[in-house]
């Protein structure tokens, strides 16, 4: 597999929804919005995917998954609750990750990072 940036799979994607959708013109936007979003879920769930298998989330892999959706400065970023927490505010979450906040969250069956978040929940509890 070879290795693709960012804004090749952005354009990539798009393209194909765009050609799937026979190139209406209005929903040239829509098309981006989607495959930027789908790109962002799929290097979350790749990462999770990788934490599942190691068994910890370490600094260094959230700032190389933060750059690689955005987050501008993130190797700036030495909390990895922080990272996490932008990481969610890029996406449009509430950057709820393991704060006071959880109990209340409302993306609760819609978030990436619920396992990772209730792993923690169930270390204060303890």
């Amino acid at each position: 597999m070879k290795n693709i940036t960012f804004h090749q799979w952005i354009s990539e994607t798009a393209y194909y929804r765009a050609e799937v959708a026979h190139f209406a013109h209005d929903k040239a936007l829509d098309d981006g919005q989607i495959a930027e979003n789908e790109y962002v879920k799929t290097q979350i769930a790749r990462y999770l995917s990788a934490v599942e298998e190691d068994g910890t989330i370490t600094l260094l892999g959230l700032q190389q998954l933060a750059r690689s959706v955005g987050v501008k400065g993130a190797e700036n970023i030495t909390l990895e609750i922080d990272l996490v927490q932008a990481i969610q505010n890029i996406t449009y979450q509430n950057p709820c990750f393991r704060s006071e906040y959880f109990t209340n969250c409302h993306e609760r069956d819609g978030c990436q990072w619920r396992a990772e978040c209730r792993k923690l929940i169930a270390e204060w509890c303890r």
